[in-house]
């Protein structure tokens, strides 16, 4: 079996030797180049043919968003940005250019390690394919569904569960989905401490909706969207109030989908709308199942519009999805179903 081939793009020596250090107590990763800019990343891709390139955001000559763009368009291969909590906000516009996932700069914590490394692997597997510059995400704003409801407020509530290749698919479902959205939509992704936040500002500048991180107490509004903060875990409340729950050390998954989706089906009953989309593991399963024996409706992403065909899959198999659909049609079916009595 060949060994999966990292290029890694860092203007930080350091940082390059940090992430060089820790992917090679892997046997089955190598190493095969290094870039300092974003320039010689883009030159180097062809040459080199790695699997997947580790791209930092701020570098000279060539920033990590314009690599990314350019390597995206003439030689697709997976990228992970790797990169410092305050760079978070730009960041996430490489996911829309095409992007898989983004991860804070590794340091010697194992555990941290061990992370990075299941992230390279994974990623490294999925098929990409030419991306040019986020044209997805800015078409789908322009073409919003037509809303099916009467512009009264609806009691129902979405909630949406998402992980690795999660950030982009929110972008889309969040672009297409009308701005006078009847109910609130609840959402757990998957993501790194310190993140959260980021990415908020990103979707919200793709989005007619308000999208908020979740605070402790927060009233359940229509048309707002509240996303979970990793370091708690997020649930609906019998008040319709957010609460926010301590993670425990052994939590596997930040924010935990299972919590969230549980709570809404505890609340809502039929009236809750779950939506299971891309991601590795089995968190959300578990909730989507609640959900669909209280009778609510359940749509999982299909396996050819996932980056990772896992926690859905998973879902799915169970045998408690409702409509399994790509990932450009969820939207409709959640705004048809929240405006319908």
């Amino acid at each position: 079996m060949g060994h999966i081939k990292v290029l890694v793009a860092d203007d930080s020596s350091l940082a390059r030797e940090l992430i060089k250090a820790i992917l090679s107590t892997d046997k089955e990763i190598l190493v095969v180049g290094e870039a300092t800019n974003g320039r010689e990343a883009v030159a180097r891709v062809p040459d080199l043919k790695p699997d997947i390139v580790t791209m930092d955001i701020e570098m000279p000559v060539m920033d990590g968003l314009e690599a990314t763009e350019l390597i995206m368009a003439s030689h697709p291969v997976p990228i992970l940005v790797v990169t410092t909590r305050g760079d978070a906000h730009t960041a996430y516009a490489a996911i829309s250019k095409g992007a898989l996932d983004l991860v804070v700069k590794p340091d010697i914590n194992l555990d941290a390690a061990r992370e990075f490394i299941d992230k390279i692997k994974l990623l490294s597997k999925v098929r990409v394919i030419a991306h040019l510059g986020g044209h997805r995400a800015a078409k789908a704003i322009e073409v919003l569904p037509k809303p099916v409801f009467d512009g009264k407020q609806s009691d129902r509530i979405a909630a949406i569960a998402a992980s690795t290749g999660g950030p982009e698919a929110l972008s889309v479902i969040l672009s297409r989905l009308p701005e006078k959205f009847p109910c609130p939509v609840v959402i757990a992704q998957h993501i790194s401490d310190g993140f959260v936040t980021g990415m908020v500002e990103w979707l919200k500048g793709l989005s007619h909706l308000d999208i908020k991180v979740a605070a402790d107490g927060d009233c359940l509004a229509a048309g707002i969207v509240y996303v979970s903060p990793s370091e708690k875990h997020m649930e609906v409340n019998g008040m319709r109030r957010i609460s926010l729950i301590d993670r425990h050390p052994k939590d596997i998954y930040r924010p935990s989908c299972d919590v969230l989706l549980s709570s809404v089906a505890k609340v809502y009953g039929p009236k809750g709308i779950g939506v299971i989309l891309t991601g590795m593991g089995s968190d959300g399963a578990t909730g989507i199942k609640k959900i669909k024996e209280a009778k609510g409706l359940t749509v999982a992403q299909d396996e050819r519009t996932s980056v990772v065909f896992g926690m859905n899959k998973v879902a799915i198999d169970s045998g408690c999805v409702d409509k399994i659909l790509p990932l450009d049609e969820i939207a409709e079916e959640v705004a048809h179903f929240a405006g319908s009595r």
